[in-house]
């Protein structure tokens, strides 16, 4: 009964040289009920004939049913045959031979669909023969056609209208900065009077700059060149040597010395540079009451708010390199261990001017 035994196999769904593995889709439940069934349709025709015939016939009489099973159409997807329904419409949509090579329409029809849920317009292949099925469509009316037409466009132009929209928000919101800007550092009165005065397409030119301009104007460290070019005065002022001293020498005579940079936030530089406006009125209100002109007064505040923040800045950034130069390397030992621990390094920025970490040690970490 080697082909009896062949036929339980593919009634267990053992065939894995022809059937391609796309049944994962469907059912568990139904598929097992429909290999249950055919197996034991097989089974009760050979035992029907093992009941009626002797010895000899019982093989002459099962071996063509067996044959028959086994020629007979079976659904790759849901395992049924000719005999669990005639009413089922068959096709061959691939390139498949022998059992795979059948489907049933609905079957199929169904599979399809879950692969294009996402997608109707996606192609859709064979799973083990990769042909891309035929799949016709009727001919379609010509107001629906002009609305899969107007679909698709729309479904093009979202992106770039969703940038637009971006952008747009973008700029009214520079120009209602812009705007409350002038009037805060102007005065409301002057302020009005002065956006009156300008043309509407000037003023919405202008307006959106003051933001722009303030953020490049953040981005400026002007700290750091005029630290190093103190630095490097200092070996020729000696006033400075006090202040700003020369660069520390090593044991070979080199010069140990570390950049110090605040690097570069984005989140930093972006409130930094909207806020500066209010500070600076807040500051010249404090300091310069004496100026009538409320701008000469936010402009005097916001001068000596960025100077003082700049030596504060620049103070500390020498101190912090004061430290960097006189580093040392000392001998792995308990004692060194827990003076390190006691003496932390300087904290320094966490990010450089492209995002990255900026690594400074106070002391180069032992091996394990």
């Amino acid at each position: 009964m080697a082909e009896n035994g062949e036929i339980n196999g593919r009634l267990d769904g053992n065939d894995d040289t022809q059937r391609p593995n796309g049944n994962s889709e469907m059912s568990i439940g139904g598929v097992r009920a429909a290999m249950v069934a055919a197996r034991q349709r097989v089974l009760d025709k050979m035992n029907n004939g093992a009941d009626t015939v002797g010895a000899g016939p019982v093989q002459d009489e099962a071996f063509p049913d067996v044959h028959n099973a086994a020629s007979s159409r079976q659904c790759w997807i849901c395992f049924a045959t000719d005999d669990d329904d005639t009413t089922l419409m068959w096709i061959q949509p691939c390139n498949c031979k022998g059992t795979t090579k059948w489907v049933h329409q609905g079957c199929l029809q169904q599979w399809v669909d879950e692969k294009q849920k996402e997608n109707r317009d996606r192609k859709v292949a064979c799973p083990q023969c990769r042909t891309e099925y035929l799949i016709f469509f009727p001919k379609a009316h010509k107001l629906v056609i002009l609305l899969d037409k107007i679909d698709a466009l729309v479904y093009k132009i979202c992106p770039f209208m969703a940038a637009g929209i971006v952008i747009g928000s973008l700029y009214w919101t520079a120009v209602t900065y812009g705007a409350i800007t002038v009037m805060q550092v102007a005065g409301p009165s002057e302020a009005m009077q002065v956006m009156d005065r300008m043309e509407p397409t000037v003023l919405l030119t202008l307006l959106p700059v003051i933001p722009v301009g303030l953020i490049f104007l953040k981005m400026v460290h002007w700290e750091d060149s005029l630290l190093l070019f103190l630095r490097k005065a200092s070996r020729n002022v000696p006033v400075l040597n006090h202040i700003l001293p020369s660069p520390v020498m090593n044991e070979s005579g080199a010069v140990t010395e570390m950049p110090v940079s605040d690097g570069m936030s984005c989140t930093r530089v972006f409130t930094g540079a909207l806020v500066l406006p209010t500070i600076a009125t807040l500051v010249g209100n404090m300091f310069f009451q004496s100026v009538s002109s409320p701008f000469q007064r936010a402009l005097l505040g916001g001068l000596t708010f960025i100077a003082a923040k700049g030596v504060i800045k620049m103070y500390h950034k020498q101190q912090t390199y004061k430290r960097l130069s006189r580093r040392r390397i000392l001998d792995y030992t308990e004692e060194n261990k827990k003076r390190v621990e006691d003496n932390p390094p300087p904290v320094l920025s966490s990010a450089g001017a492209g995002g990255s970490p900026l690594v400074h040690a106070d002391h180069v970490a032992p091996p394990n």
